[in-house]
């Protein structure tokens, strides 16, 4: 404990301040040069560190994109699970100030860039014509300008609900890599999904955040679905793989059409 004094109109007085860390220059109270951190080491947790992973795990999928589309696709879905286990993480061993903003920011990578790179991979590989590739460019571009649109009044209004407004951008990422490690790699196909996603991520139509004991099963057949795709599952278990992304695919668009009327809500 230091004592500070200040003069004010003439007089002098004492304030008390805690002075293990910070040091007066000027009009300034600073942090003490020869105590100071760098912000990551005492300003981040566990789940935040999660949280970046997921980032990188969203680069890296956009980064493999143009050479193995299966490959990027299993990282998208691995994010979605590093998403879920932030937010475990966090409930669990407790947050920061800056996790919920992390989380925005490293979701626009992982959930919004990489899926809108792979989706017009796919196009321009199929498209020979500039006009209908230019078309699908703009519809990706789209996709990912309303992720972040949804990311941002997620985080603003949403965050401390139990549900939120619009799809989540992580189901739409899931489902573009699960159709795509089940097979559906039909560029029409994924064009007009990646249409109705966009749309549906800004619809004013309520989504209940899923319970626990569905988490856990969904995250189960998703990862089976990213470790049986893979060269070392097909070698094993040869097409097994594609029916657990088929069934993370079904549950994905069941919750996705029958989540908002028919699944039950905390009270």
């Amino acid at each position: 404990m230091g004592v500070i004094m200040l003069r004010i109109s003439g007089y002098t007085s004492q304030l008390s301040v805690t002075t293990d860390s910070w040091i007066i220059r000027g009009k300034h109270l600073l942090r003490d040069p020869g105590d100071m951190q760098p912000r990551v080491i005492t300003q981040l947790g566990l789940a935040d560190m999660v949280t970046i992973a997921n980032a990188g795990l969203g680069f890296f999928a956009a980064v493999v994109a143009s050479q193995d589309l299966i490959l990027a696709a299993r990282l998208i879905l691995l994010a979605a699970i590093t998403d879920a286990l932030d937010g475990v993480i966090a409930r669990h061993r407790g947050g920061t100030a800056v996790g919920e903003y992390l989380d925005g920011l490293a979701d626009v990578a992982s959930f919004g860039v990489a899926p809108a790179l792979i989706v017009a991979t796919v196009s321009v590989r199929s498209s020979c014509q500039v006009r209908i590739s230019s078309n699908r460019h703009r519809l990706c571009a789209a996709f990912v300008m309303s992720a972040v649109t949804r990311l941002g009044l997620y985080t603003a209004y949403d965050s401390k609900s139990a549900e939120t407004e619009g799809v989540q951008t992580t189901l739409a990422a899931t489902i573009i890599g699960a159709s795509l490690l089940a097979g559906f790699i039909t560029p029409s196909l994924l064009v007009i999904l990646t249409g109705v996603l966009t749309i549906l991520m800004l619809t004013p139509i309520t989504y209940p955040d899923l319970h626990a004991q569905d988490s856990i099963v969904m995250g189960a057949v998703q990862i089976a679905a990213i470790g049986l795709t893979g060269p070392l599952g097909r070698r094993h278990v040869g097409t097994l793989g594609e029916g657990f992304a088929f069934g993370l695919l079904f549950l994905s668009l069941a919750y996705l059409t029958l989540g908002p009327r028919f699944y039950w809500r905390r009270d």
